[in-house]
């Protein structure tokens, strides 16, 4: 039986080793830390649980496909359709509802911001066309084998390439569509999807809309936590082997070969090895000798998070479970995050809340509050300030927009910044989603999912080809299994 050594469990590790070993070969995973997952993981106290990272759940199906690989192995992953996505607050009062059925949402814009709804159907009908377009190109093939340019599938979207608003910023685009500066913020949102700014970014992100309007957005049952649980729960009893508390220390290679893995002074001998870290120390760290992509590690990061983990001791009837309260300069915002490596005084709240609808997740009464806002990926910060600032200017604008004064009210605390993340999923420089999508050809410069030098070492995971969050992380592992054929 030909094995495989998969460094790291997080969503792309996991998947990746489901899928190899669908293929015959006996999977070990090396985890550094002590729990599967990566930055999908959770955190308790005071009897309140926290979904610790990623907190929207879109393209369920591709959880599905993973957990249907297997015959005979059965795990069950069940899940909710949210009807209200998401619930944006302003500064004047203006609470718009993200209704996931699109027309019911058209209609919500029209009456409160008094665009027509036909405007925004026909820019929803925009993001669904370039979805359609791009999708099995960007997002299930490598862009990196020259075999991927000699299809029917491919040529179409080439052909369709000057219609994806793929010359103008996402904000241009959103103008001139939509034109009102409230709903042109809601959209210009999506670009933080993948760690973005959306004053430079192409307008092909565009395409992100409408996993939520199109493909709808989600809730499992038992947080976001149980995409983790699920996966690793199949994977083992597909009988994958996972070994926690160890840390890969180096790769050995010859003759364009990964021969081996060290862990703990051993060389572990393996046919094949796909590496779930971020690239960037993956090659300092393990290949140090080997010809490094400077282009690619030298990319520009993408955005990073602050998150305040609140135990709240009050129920809002006004929040539901995706909330953003929105900064009044949107663009002043991106300038620090992105140009002066800081963060604004009036930043965009996130605020997420899975006691809405696990009531298991918080005592009676009392709800889990996740409080995110975006922040640069770390270059030497002095982040305990920056905190202290920002958990300041975050009470100030929840008590504006929300008439109530929080902190009174707040019995648990736990906070994640860019240094941590680094720390604990090894994302270099605390970015979420490896390098940002800032400039048009991004997509291409991304890291394949394999490697140019070593004929038997392949990636994935956020920081590679497709890129970061849950559904491409999960498309990355299926790229990887392919291209192992």
């Amino acid at each position: 039986m030909k094995k495989a050594i998969i460094i790291g469990a997080g969503i792309g590790g996991l998947a990746s080793s489901i899928r190899l070993k669908s293929k015959g070969y006996h999977v070990s995973v090396f985890e550094a830390n002590s729990y599967p997952g990566g930055k999908l993981t959770e955190i308790s106290g005071n009897g309140f649980r926290f979904d610790a990272g990623p907190s929207l759940f879109t393209m369920p199906e591709k959880v599905e496909e993973v957990l249907s690989v297997i015959n005979g192995v059965d795990v069950d992953f069940e899940y909710d359709q949210l009807d209200e996505v998401c619930r944006y607050f302003y500064e004047d009062g203006t609470v718009v509802k993200g209704w996931g059925d699109a027309n019911k949402f058209a209609q919500e814009v029209e009456e409160k911001l008094q665009v027509s709804a036909k405007d925004v159907m026909k820019h929803l009908s925009k993001s669904a066309f370039i979805y359609e377009t791009t999708a099995e190109l960007f997002l299930e093939k490598s862009l990196h084998k020259l075999s991927t340019y000699f299809s029917l599938s491919t040529f179409r979207s080439f052909v369709k390439l000057p219609f994806l608003n793929i010359n103008s910023s996402m904000d241009k685009v959103n103008t001139k569509a939509l034109k009102h500066p409230k709903l042109v913020q809601l959209f210009n949102r999506y670009a933080t999807y993948n760690g973005s700014n959306p004053y430079v970014a192409p307008g092909i992100l565009n395409i992100i809309p409408h996993l939520e309007f199109g493909k709808g957005a989600y809730f499992p049952k038992n947080g976001m936590h149980a995409i983790t649980q699920s996966l690793f729960h199949y994977a083992k009893k597909a009988g994958v082997e996972f070994h926690f508390d160890a840390k890969i220390e180096k790769l050995e290679t010859l003759s364009g070969e990964v021969t081996s893995a060290r862990y703990m002074g051993k060389d572990i001998k393996a046919d094949v090895f796909v590496s779930n870290m971020d690239v960037v120390p993956f090659y300092k760290n393990l290949l140090p000798n080997s010809k490094l992509p400077q282009k690619i590690l030298n990319q520009e990061r993408s955005s990073s998070a602050l998150i305040f983990y609140w135990g709240i001791r009050k129920e809002f009837e006004s929040l539901i479970l995706h909330n953003i309260l929105f900064s009044e300069n949107y663009k002043e915002e991106f300038e620090y995050i992105f140009n002066k490596k800081s963060v604004y005084h009036d930043p965009t709240v996130y605020i997420n809340i899975s006691s809405k609808h696990n009531k298991k997740d918080a005592p009676k009464g009392c709800e889990n509050w996740f409080v995110m806002i975006n922040v640069p990926a770390d270059s030497g910060q002095q982040w305990d300030d920056l905190i202290t600032t920002c958990k300041r200017n975050i009470l100030s604008k929840i008590h504006r927009i929300l008439k109530v004064d929080i902190s009174s009210f707040i019995e648990y605390e736990n906070i994640l910044h860019p240094q941590l993340i680094q720390n604990k999923t090894s994302s270099y420089k605390g970015a979420l989603y490896g390098s940002s999508s800032n400039k048009k050809m991004a997509a291409f410069f991304r890291h394949p999912n394999f490697s140019n030098q070593y004929s038997n070492l392949f990636f994935c995971g956020g920081s590679v080809h497709p890129g970061g969050g849950i559904p491409l992380a999960l498309s990355s592992a299926k790229i990887v299994s392919e291209l192992v054929d």
